[in-house]
């Protein structure tokens, strides 16, 4: 298996991204709250490598590293939060948000 070598802090700002690019648009709003789980630094650095990926590659690095990270079911439980809290942020949940969240939480659920 291949390895990211992410820390934590660019898991969570890889996944957040994700997720705010759910709807194909990322508001200020939510650049604001990723920023305020992580560093502006590591936010900037990590939007670079989602900007270069795309949904399959995107899925699959988060996949490892959740694994990497040995994240328990308290820990996805916790980063689920996070992102409702992110979707919720810019006062609209919509359909391609929703889907986004069931789909992240069936899928963290396996790993």
């Amino acid at each position: 298996m291949k390895t990211i070598d992410w820390t934590k802090d660019e898991l969570v700002a890889y996944i957040l991204l994700f997720a705010a690019n759910a709807d194909f648009k990322e508001s200020a709003k939510e650049r604001e709250l990723i920023i305020s789980k992580v560093d502006k630094q590591t936010f900037q650095e990590i939007h670079e490598e989602f900007d270069a990926d795309n949904d399959y590659q995107g899925l699959k690095k988060i996949m490892i590293s959740l694994e990497q990270h040995q994240y328990t079911k308290e820990d996805v439980d916790l980063l689920m939060e996070d992102i409702k809290t992110l979707f919720f942020v810019d006062d609209d949940f919509d359909i391609t948000e929703q889907n986004m969240l069931k789909s992240l939480n069936r899928l963290f659920k396996i790993a």
